[in-house]
């Protein structure tokens, strides 16, 4: 498993779990030692003592050294990092090809290259090509095995997944992951063999369609605001239509994350390579930008026009709870906004910080919401943890210097806040009050 990330390494210890040798590889020195030791580097739940039992079964280690873990092994993932190139949106490659070459010079024997990182539609051909002229002689097939790992439930993801999708050329290929899989196949869990393009392309149309969903939910929001509809039971008339279903119909701040922001952007930036523009998809990026903005506005709205030394206290910054990832969190637009027009920030998050700290300067990081609030102007519930859903709200309204809030993520309603004190209350969607 080349890359520790988030993808590599939940991969490679959940394969590791299925009674695999895996050896993972990394060019970080500290994080390898790290792993060795059996410390995770990121939060994700149960990660950790899956990583220490496999460790401890010896079928999972890990190394800086790319050449000793490829040698005599039968399939060798490709988990290495493709961020947005700034600029034009394009998933960065760099990573893999050079992944790819250092592969070819390492193989000793047949094998099975798989690329499960996240990457535009011809890739593995490209990996293939990379290979081949680097290493004429070398016996190896190429894979796509795409990711679709929630973060905060990736390990149960990994073990019970809606489906698994390979796309492959060769009946070697299709046979080496069928036995990589094989304890999945044999509790029935779905396994889409396919061609390489459909298999890369399904990435990214499963991702940007949950991003239209999410995005699409947070625009009747808007409206149900402007004409006193409640998203909450608009949502749940639509996803009880089996045709729609429940799930990303919450309305909220908006969509960020590790996936959902550059597998749209990527995927817009291939409709224009292939002169098939994806309006949808371009629009979804658009609107959900739009809608971290509009966050603000209630935000400035609740605080009477100004935030200059005004006290607001947000309770979680990272963009989904379960996790300590911060890339694209609605915070990241958010509370530099707040920052910047005069307010004195305060953040609570249970696992925000380790990243947070370097993301949000000029905040004042507490541990306990109730500290937080005292002495606040306003309090946003801004990440659904579950320490934040059951809340004393007569509490803290009672430390607060004026008792306003904003849940941004609907885990309260107006009749909750008004009972316990509130005397201002917004929310997304729903009817609040002033």
């Amino acid at each position: 498993m080349i890359g520790t990330g988030y993808v590599g390494l939940v991969s490679g210890v959940c394969l590791s779990d299925f009674g695999h040798e895996v050896i993972c590889v990394d060019t970080n020195p500290d994080k390898i030692r790290q792993l060795k030791q059996g410390k995770v580097p990121i939060y994700e739940p149960g990660l950790d003592e899956l990583l220490e039992r496999n460790i401890a079964g010896g079928r999972l280690s890990f190394t800086t050294g790319l050449a000793g873990a490829v040698a005599g092994a039968d399939a060798v993932f490709i988990a290495v990092g493709t961020p947005a190139r700034r600029g034009d949106g394009h998933a960065d490659l760099s990573h893999v090809m050079a992944a790819a070459e250092e592969i070819a010079d390492a193989l000793t024997g047949p094998a099975v290259i798989v690329t499960k990182s996240t990457v535009p539609v011809g890739t593995n051909r490209k990996v293939r090509q990379v290979m081949q002229q680097r290493r004429p002689d070398a016996d190896f097939d190429v894979a796509s095995n795409p990711e679709f790992l929630r973060e905060g439930a990736a390990i149960d993801d990994f073990l019970r997944p809606d489906r698994i999708v390979i796309g492959v050329e060769t009946d070697r290929a299709r046979r080496v992951m069928g036995e990589v899989y094989r304890p999945l196949f044999l509790r029935d869990f779905p396994i889409v063999y396919t061609d390489l393009e459909s298999a890369e392309m399904i990435k990214y149309a499963a991702n940007a369609f949950l991003a239209t969903k999410i995005t699409f939910i947070n625009e009747i929001a808007m409206l149900c605001e402007r004409t006193g509809a409640d998203i909450k039971s608009v949502a749940k008339g639509m996803g009880l239509d089996g045709r729609i279903g429940n799930k990303f119909l919450h309305a909220g701040p908006g969509y960020g994350g590790s996936c959902f922001p550059k597998d749209t952007a990527a995927l817009a930036r291939i409709g224009q390579e292939h002169s098939t523009p994806m309006h949808i998809t371009e629009t979804v990026i658009e609107v959900n930008e739009r809608n971290k903005r509009r966050m603000v506005d209630k935000l400035l709205d609740l605080a009477d026009g100004s935030f200059d030394g005004k006290t607001v206290s947000i309770l979680g910054v990272t963009f989904k709870p379960n996790t300590d990832d911060m890339r694209e969190a609605p915070s990241l637009t958010i509370v530099p906004a707040l920052v910047g027009r005069g307010a004195k920030v305060r953040v609570v998050d249970p696992h925000g910080r380790r990243e947070g700290k370097a993301l949000l300067p000029g905040v004042t990081w507490l541990d306990d919401p109730y500290e937080a609030a005292e002495g606040a102007d306003i309090l946003v519930l801004l990440t659904e943890w579950n320490e934040f859903r059951a809340l004393d709200l007569k509490r803290l309204a009672g430390v607060m210097a004026q008792a306003r809030m904003a849940d941004l993520r609907n885990i309260y309603s107006a009749e909750d806040a008004r009972a316990a004190g509130f005397s201002a209350y917004t929310c997304v969607g729903r009817a609040g009050f002033a």
